[in-house]
């Protein structure tokens, strides 16, 4: 590729991170740049804690000696270079280590980094037009799982299905190398590097160039929170952790102590990375509530600003208006309520895209299955579904009986394509001992009452791989570690975690390569009832999804519960939220009803023929439906009466 092209796909110089007032520049990146025209790498590796670092390149072991700045940066430069090319970084103790913001771990994270130039990857479609976020509808895969090959390319193959669909993003578990070739993702060490068993760099760059010829934006998802605990080397470098706090995963990331301004750079270089050289649309940040940071300046506050900067900021918050660039898009996930993540800077708040809000999913599940042990023990009543589908938040402020405390604050005034929701994902089917997916907790009717309300919610929805036919095939927990001790000590971790529960029942083994084997999707079950059912439900929700503007502000309509209506656009949708059969008056929605788009209980075009015949149910002698037991019609409307 040639120097111009570099330039026309905007992948020149990695986007450097601004900190607040810096008494010293910082460098313009870290680990290597490679640049395959010219053959030269230029390598600035920040060690504060060598005093001296040599450089090893090639099979024959050439040493090159790194210049050490105050700041504790090492740098040089080495010209004739190939593509591949591996290296080590020797430690004064004699110790050979991989780069701790390596591009490329083709051996594994305990061999050597690789030179990748990640501005030559060949992107045919940079100039594609990406949907804005109330257009989203994002489905999460696990690269592994998704196929039997558990590659990006034969993910790549699938995505003209998904496509067809009416999915407009999809969103990749961390694909940071980790140790072994089966893992969820979360134990990655290696921030900046592309796991090797899933096609490494040009694998992620042709995954993502496949989407977005399709005009599918990807997600991906990054952890700032903690690294994982085989291979992780960063610190023999730096201060990269503290001991000022904890993680549930292990040593928090020192974003607030001496030295924690490198740190803060490491992982914002991080995210415009991706973001600059992969042509990601979006991130998904892990678990934010467990991105420890006291200062005055909060580092998701410093992470957004850094990507409007670099990218350009989104239109206003709700507007309909243009961005004068492709935004970039930042989602947190959170169990915290709190709705300061994606309020403006103006007011106060961090100004992120969006949050990965879990209140919709514990409403609906529990409300399904009755399960209440855990944070599920804040839900189970239709007053916490309606909160959950009109307000985002179940909780935001009130007494929470898992917490025993007040939990949350109030969304009010935030659009909603702000938050995320869902009725399954990677960690509520993961976590699960058994890894069941709601399709096998719940019946058919329940099942298709769940996603319809995912599909006509206010939000912006995920459905987790598989969750579009009613996959059932489980999604377990998995790892492929090689230190044998913490193998073990996860076997013993999973078996302690549901011993109280599950009393003398054995969960599955978490390193048996059979656990990580019968998570593979069967696609091919999407193709035989009842799966096919369940898809064609999937695609034409959809459809009026985007009719009726993706994520966007809905209307409800006072009807009694267990009955929720509201409209949504030129459509009113009704729910029967329980097990009893339910009469709906059609005066209640005072609104005039063209057809019957969707009905998960019959024939949608029958039941507009009976609505046309004046066909007449109850005592009353008005027009009106009854709604089975979980079901869910959805109504086009012509105009207010």
């Amino acid at each position: 590729m040639s120097e111009e092209h570099h330039a026309a796909g905007g992948r020149g110089g990695l986007p450097s991170p601004s900190l607040a007032e810096p008494d010293h520049l910082l460098p313009p990146f870290v680990g290597v740049e490679y640049n395959s025209n010219t053959h030269r790498a230029e390598f600035c590796i920040w060690a504060p804690l060598q005093s001296q670092l040599l450089l090893e390149t090639g099979d024959d072991g050439v040493l090159h000696t790194m210049r050490r700045d105050e700041d504790g940066y090492h740098r040089c430069e080495v010209d004739g270079c190939e593509a591949g090319q591996t290296y080590f970084l020797l430690t004064e103790d004699g110790r050979r280590l991989p780069d701790p913001a390596s591009r490329f771990q083709p051996v594994g994270v305990h061999g050597p980094s690789a030179l990748v130039d990640t501005r030559s990857f060949g992107l045919q479609n940079t100039d594609y037009i990406a949907p804005r976020l109330h257009e989203y509808v994002i489905y999460e895969l696990h690269v592994g799982t998704f196929t039997p090959e558990g590659t990006f390319a034969a993910a790549a193959g699938q995505l003209p299905r998904l496509a067809e669909l009416g999915i407009t993003a999809v969103e990749i578990m961390p694909v940071a190398a980790f140790a072994g070739e089966r893992n969820w993702g979360y134990d990655g060490v290696q921030p900046y590097a592309v796991q090797a068993s899933y096609g490494g760099p040009e694998g992620l760059a042709g995954f993502v160039d496949a989407a977005h010829g399709l005009g599918i934006a990807v997600v991906l998802d990054v952890v700032y929170n903690h690294l994982g605990p085989e291979g992780n080397y960063l610190r023999e470098f730096g201060p990269y952790f503290t001991d000022a706090y904890r993680t549930p995963w292990g040593e928090a990331i020192n974003f607030d102590g001496p030295d924690s301004d490198e740190v803060r750079a490491y992982f914002i270089r991080n995210a415009l990375f991706w973001l600059d050289r992969y042509d990601i649309d979006a991130l998904r940040l892990d678990a934010v509530h467990a991105i420890y940071d006291t200062g005055a300046r909060p580092f998701l506050a410093e992470l957004q600003a850094a990507v409007d900067e670099a990218f350009g900021p989104d239109a206003s918050m709700g507007s309909e208006e243009s961005a004068p660039r492709r935004p970039r898009y930042l989602i947190a996930e959170s169990d915290m309520n709190d709705s300061r993540l994606v309020r403006r800077r103006e007011e106060s708040g961090y100004g992120l895209a969006g949050h990965w809000a879990d209140d919709f999913h514990h409403a609906v599940h529990v409300l399904l299955t009755g399960e209440r042990r855990g944070y599920y023990a804040d839900f189970g009543g239709l007053e916490q579904l309606e909160r959950a589908l009109f307000q985002a938040y179940n909780l935001s402020g009130g007494y929470s009986t898992h917490r025993k405390r007040r939990h949350g604050n109030s969304p009010e005034g935030v659009p909603a394509e702000r938050f995320v929701v869902c009725i399954q994902n990677h960690d509520q089917v993961g976590n699960r001992m058994f890894g069941e997916r709601l399709s096998q907790l719940v019946t058919p009717e329940q099942y298709r009452f769940a996603l319809s309300l995912l599909l006509m919610s206010p939000y912006v929805p995920l459905l987790f791989m598989g969750e579009e036919y009613a996959e059932t095939r489980p999604f377990f927990f998995f790892v492929n570690h090689g230190d044998e001790a913490l193998l073990e000590a996860t076997r013993e971790g999973r078996k302690r975690e549901f011993a109280e529960f599950y009393d003398g029942v054995e969960p599955p083994d978490p390193v048996a390569e059979s656990t990580f084997n019968d998570s593979v999707l069967d696609v091919s079950a999407a193709d035989r009832q009842p799966g096919k059912a369940v898809l064609e439900l999937y695609r034409e929700l959809l459809r009026i999804r985007r009719e009726s503007g993706g994520a966007r502000v809905v209307t409800r309509i006072e009807v009694g519960l267990p009955l929720i209506a509201y409209k949504r656009g030129p459509f009113v949708v009704c729910a029967n939220c329980g097990e009893h059969e339910v009469e709906l008056a059609l005066a209640k929605l005072e609104l005039k009803i063209s057809r019957a788009r969707v009905c998960t209980w019959a024939d949608e075009q029958k039941l507009t023929e009976q609505l046309g015949a004046g066909t007449t149910h109850g005592d009353t002698g008005e027009p009106s439906v009854r709604l089975p037991g979980w079901g869910v019609v959805v109504f086009e409307v012509d105009e207010a009466v």
